[in-house]
């Protein structure tokens, strides 16, 4: 850095000691914010207690057994047992409960957790389904109450449906019908209420479905899965949103839903409209138990007009957070975006282009993830060539042209700062040299590095796959545990994240040789250097495989530049360059426009000197 830039620094850090201290509230206004900071603790407080007090309550409910004797004078509960019932297919396993008619456990049987342990997203103490109405002046909850189970019925497609009632008296009842088809994760499930009518209060103008999990971890980094889980909802002919994974959120959709989902970064339990949800509550707390994540809670108000028959249609998804299984199931209703491929203007390459290359690539080389990694890396990189070789010419162009440059900076002082640049910018277009040459390939190659950033992490093809060292490349590898936790690092050692940094600090000393040198470039040099350092803290704990896909893009970089040095040469360089001053220079309308502006900005300053003289 020159001795401008220092005195510069160190002008911005007085200017902000400065503006602290004067910014620094008076004795009257700390005593304000004491009193409002006081009144907010106080009123977290009471939220906080309101809110336990309220859980306490709904799980002391929840595990009650025993059913008041006023709600078995509204549905007959009379020689009726609670079992459960099993429905299950190659890909899911469901375990529904007599009481409350309701799915209490939900097994994915073709994954396992990172403990290969059973890849359970519920479990009957971690979640709660059912309705709220009024019945007779009584609230009931079908959560506490015994359904009267049917048979099984296996279709001719072999489709299971199982019926569970819940019967007021004869010919009056709640229905809930499940429906399981072979080879789906899709769960067909309808409510359907019979001669209701007089059973439920009169004013009732909707049944409240109320539905909530705790979502499990399920992968090795709890901390990195907890970014990915969530509640999810999908607008009905509107994007998908989502709450905060950071923070506790409580809302009400005022606009219709067509889904809800509670989501983490492998898999999701997602209840489908048939038509649509309207005026839904959803609630996202993080969880302090122990191998939990999140609390996640909706309500769903079905609009109910006291006909005799009324029928509510819905569907659940539980399986995997695949784009391509996600698009099979629901691309007509946006299921696919619950897959974060990253902001819009990056997330169209890996919709387009990544996940249909590595797609080809999963068919045709089988069961060798490392292998599809760098075979996409080569594919990509290759692609990205042309850009590579012509930002290295453009350095090369420009380092060649540093000792005109200097000859020019001597002639024309700091002083004349616009004789310098007008001069400079002469040279460039003579010599047929575009000074953002360099830059803009590189800016071009930034949307597919970010597009990957978020491919990598949330690819559910990488799970629990192994390659040398690393036993999951959807996890971070380690060949090391520390006895201690270094801040934003961790307390293990990524091999891959070290090779990744390794390759760039060594591709930022090849790339010095290539660009010119000067005081600016010196400083900024400096700060290219700390880049991957940062790097290594924040991509310890990141999915090997995307650290993985960095080391090989940048070990490729270092080979293509190394290729280029010995087929550009910087005398033949020039030479062309030379020739092409000789050329006669035709000029874009662009460029006569700005020699314009650059005559008329002149102009106005040889008339502002000549007033100063005249005032004199």
């Amino acid at each position: 850095m020159d001795k401008n830039t220092i005195v510069g620094l160190i002008l911005i850090f007085l200017i902000m000691i400065g503006f602290s201290y004067l910014s620094q509230p008076t004795e009257e206004q700390k005593r304000e914010i004491r009193l409002r900071d006081s009144i907010a603790r106080v009123e977290a407080l009471r939220i906080q207690q309101a809110a336990e007090q309220e859980k306490a309550a709904f799980d002391a409910a929840r595990h009650d057994k025993s059913i008041s004797p006023a709600l078995e004078n509204i549905f007959s509960q009379d020689s009726l047992t609670e079992k459960e019932i099993t429905l299950e297919n190659n890909k899911i396993k469901l375990h529904i409960n007599t009481r409350g008619g309701r799915i209490t456990y939900v097994e994915l049987k073709e994954y396992r957790t990172h403990d290969s342990l059973p890849l359970v997203l519920w479990r009957p103490e971690k979640s709660t389904f059912g309705l709220n109405f009024y019945a007779r002046n009584k609230q009931i909850n079908t959560e506490e109450l015994l359904f009267t189970p049917g048979n099984i019925t296996t279709a001719a497609t072999g489709e299971q449906t199982l019926s569970l009632k819940l019967i007021s008296e004869e010919g009056k009842y709640i229905e809930y019908l499940y429906t399981l088809s072979p080879d789906s994760y899709m769960v067909d499930f309808s409510i359907h209420t019979q001669n209701m009518n007089d059973v439920i209060a009169a004013n009732s103008s909707f049944l409240t479905l109320f539905w909530g999990v705790d979502m499990p971890q399920l992968e090795k980094s709890k901390d990195f899965e907890n970014r990915y889980t969530g509640v999810y909802y999908d607008f009905l002919g509107d994007d998908v949103e989502s709450m905060s994974t950071t923070s506790d959120e409580k809302e009400t959709l005022s606009t219709k839903v067509k889904w809800v989902a509670f989501k983490q970064q492998f898999f999701s339990s997602i209840l489908i409209a048939k038509e649509s949800f309207s005026n839904v509550m959803v609630s996202s707390k993080i969880s302090q138990q122990p191998g939990y994540l999140k609390q996640a809670f909706t309500e769903i108000p079905l609009s109910y007009s006291g006909k005799p028959s009324e029928n509510y249609d819905m569907e659940f998804y539980f399986g995997p957070n695949s784009y391509p299984v996600l698009k099979e199931y629901g691309a007509d209703i946006q299921l696919p975006k619950l897959v974060n491929l990253g902001w819009k203007w990056v997330a169209w390459f890996n919709r387009y282009v990544v996940i249909p290359l590595f797609g080809f690539l999963e068919s045709h080389v089988t069961g060798n993830y490392g292998l599809i990694i760098l075979l996409l890396t080569l594919i990509i990189k290759l692609f990205l060539f042309p850009l590579t070789y012509k930002s290295y010419l453009s350095q090369a162009k420009m380092r060649v042209l540093k000792p005109q440059i200097d000859e020019i900076n001597k002639k024309y002082p700091k002083e004349k700062a616009l004789e310098r640049q007008k001069a400079t910018m002469a040279l460039y277009k003579r010599a047929g040299v575009n000074p953002m040459g360099g830059c803009l390939p590189m800016l071009l190659q930034m949307p597919i590095l970010i597009a990957l950033f978020w491919f990598f992490p949330g690819a559910i093809e990488l799970r629990q796959k192994s390659f040398l060292w690393a036993t999951d490349l959807a996890s971070y590898d380690s060949i090391a545990t520390l006895p201690f936790t270094i801040p934003f690092y961790g307390n293990h050692v990524s091999l891959f994240c070290l090779l990744m940094t390794a390759t760039n600090i060594i591709y930022m000393v090849i790339n010095k040789k290539n660009q010119p040198q000067n005081d600016q470039m010196k400083g900024m040099q400096t700060m290219m250097y700390l880049m991957p350092i940062m790097f290594l803290f924040i991509f310890n704990s990141y999915s090997s495989g995307l650290s993985y896909y960095y080391f090989i893009a940048t070990l490729i970089t270092i080979i293509q530049t190394w290729l280029i040095q010995r087929y550009v040469n910087d005398e033949k360089l020039l030479k062309q360059i030379e020739q092409a001053k000789m050329k006669p220079v035709k000029k874009s309308k662009f460029q006569e426009r700005l020699e314009q502006m650059q005559r008329m900005q002149e102009q106005r300053m040889r008339e502002q000197q000549r007033k100063k003289i005249n005032n004199r």
